[in-house]
């Protein structure tokens, strides 16, 4: 029997002709499905593999029940119409196209930037309804002007290339980003956005849109920007916070932005800044070109051909390549080389150079490679989320830069096995050491120089100290004040009464008003709180 393949939004002809070239597949082009839940349903009942870009909406509700349908591909980069968490639970491969339409999105981003600057819009409505404003529509060259971008993935860093070829000043945030890839740009790098807020005559977005980066544009920030500054977003919607943005708009702080996507999409007849006078939109453009629309279709189509007929995975975003023998024998070293990777993703660090994992016992006999990669996905997890796993997190810090290496020892230590994670900026040396406690229990049994025995789940505080009596207690006393409960509680020191290192587990997530508190009590030195996940709760890519 033929594999049937389902396309249910319009992708190029180029890219149908792959899937048709292929001996045992049958290619059903039904675009009419695309809303048409029920109907959409009753085929992939019957299909193979899905091929969509963003006007279909693949829910929780479409996935549920489908036992023969084997893969998606989504002909783009964002699955965001995709539940990939469903699919995942129902055995489908989740596959994209992440490089098809860089430079489509890079080019329409300096389309913006361009229209902004030489006010290119106004110019064309004034010239067009009988008026000579020539005076009034005085633009600005991009020569010599800042740039900041959000966001140095792929495309970040080809507007990057672009905005250098303008002879404009770039600067780059981005969480992995390090600071020998940005010298390699030609560009400047900053650890905090804080840093970038003030010194740029134009921010644009190039950032996923997770819940930290959810109205990453707010009144805060706002102010923190230059007056005059211009955005651009070619990203996604939710990274602005529309009101918060007309208003510094309309007081002309902001001098103008330009917007390709809203939250929803089409937006609203009364968004704040579809009719804005200052506001230059376009209906999410960002990939429409002709050269985007083929190369994402055909690299859609090669992916389903290697997947159905050849058994290759290619670009998932939510499948190892791995068997499920080997996933069981893996699961907890690869939970616990992800939970340190999110614990020093969450610690206060500058700008990242490199990461070292070092193994050691019974562990380093194991597949590394893949235990690597389950500490690259963690470390990257709070940047990319829903973007990164088993297969593509080394790619991702790669094309940022930075340098992840393993060394082994079959030798066993203090336990029977142990990964411990180094990673180096330019600020420090953070190291965090992990070992699994029995067939399902992890801890972390070093931080820094000091020894532990902390459990590494759930919400941690944890903090640095001068080892003085009483502060413990102290530190209790304030989270019970506020309905805090410590779950557990363990302290390390290298001498009595010089510094240590305490880790506790609480059973909920304290407020600033409690962390304010405890930060200030006599001898805190630092404090961090750290969120992972509950005990033995996987990420959607151990669940296979």
């Amino acid at each position: 029997m033929p594999y049937r393949v389902l396309v249910t939004d319009k992708v190029s002809e180029e890219g149908l002709a792959l899937l048709r070239a292929e001996p045992d597949f049958e290619v059903i082009v039904r675009t009419d499905l695309a809303k048409d839940v029920p109907g959409l349903k009753a085929a992939l009942a019957e299909s193979d593999a899905l091929v969509v870009r963003s006007g279909t909406q693949v829910t929780a509700d479409v996935l549920q029940g489908q036992t023969r349908l084997k893969a998606i591909a989504r002909a783009g980069v964002g699955v965001d119409n995709i539940d990939v968490p469903a699919a995942t639970q129902n055995g489908i491969v989740v596959m994209n196209t992440p490089g098809g339409n860089t430079v489509s999105t890079a080019e329409h981003t300096m389309a913006l930037i361009l229209s902004l600057a030489r006010n290119v819009p106004q110019a064309n409505e004034s010239l067009k309804a009988g008026r000579w404003d020539r005076n009034k529509l005085t633009g600005r060259q991009l020569e010599g002007k800042t740039l900041g971008i959000i966001g140095m993935g792929r495309v970040g860093q080809t507007v990057a290339k672009q905005a250098l070829g303008f002879s404009m000043r770039v600067i780059g945030f981005d969480p992995f980003l390090s600071a020998e890839r940005a010298t390699e740009l030609g560009i400047e790098s900053v650890p905090h956005l804080h840093e970038l807020w003030g010194q740029c005559d134009y921010i644009t977005l190039h950032t996923p849109l997770t819940a930290d980066t959810r109205n990453l544009i707010n009144a805060e920030t706002l102010k923190q920007m230059r007056p005059g500054v211009r955005i651009i977003n070619c990203a996604r919607g939710g990274l602005i916070e529309p009101e918060a943005l007309k208003e510094a708009l309309d007081s002309g702080h902001v001098a103008g932005a330009a917007v390709d996507v809203f939250d929803p999409e089409p937006p609203p007849a009364d968004h704040p800044l579809v009719n804005h006078p200052k506001v230059v939109v376009t209906p999410h453009l960002g990939a429409s070109t002709e050269e985007a629309q083929v190369a994402v279709a055909e690299e859609a189509a090669r992916l389903l051909a290697d997947f159905l007929a050849r058994g290759q995975v290619r670009f998932a975003v939510n499948m190892a390549t791995l068997n499920r023998a080997e996933m069981e024998d893996l699961r907890q070293y690869l939970d616990l080389a992800r939970r340190l990777g999110m614990l020093h993703a969450q610690m206060d660090r500058g700008i990242i150079r490199s990461a070292t994992l070092r193994y050691r016992g019974e562990v380093a006999a194991k597949n590394t490679r893949l235990i690597t990669a389950a500490f690259a996905a963690g470390w990257m997890e709070t940047a990319l989320q829903g973007q990164v796993n088993l297969v593509n997190a080394e790619a991702r810090l790669k094309e940022r830069g930075i340098t992840l290496t393993e060394e082994k020892s079959t030798e066993p230590g203090d336990f029977a096995s142990m990964i411990q994670s180094e990673v180096v900026t330019d600020r420090k040396t953070y190291v965090a050491s992990g070992t699994t406690f029995g067939r399902e229990f992890l801890r972390l049994v070093r931080l820094g120089p000091y020894r532990l025995d902390a459990h590494l789940d759930g919400t941690l505080f944890i903090f640095t100290h001068n080892d003085r009596p009483g502060l413990i207690g102290a530190i209790g006393t304030e989270f019970g004040k506020r309905g805090v409960n410590i779950a557990q509680m363990n302290v390390g020191r290298e001498t009595q009464g010089g510094e240590a290192i305490g880790v506790v587990n609480l059973d909920a997530v304290p407020d600033e008003a409690a962390l304010k508190a405890v930060s200030e009590l006599p001898d805190m030195l630092s404090v961090s709180l750290i969120r992972l996940p509950a005990h033995n709760e996987l990420p959607s890519w151990l669940q296979l």
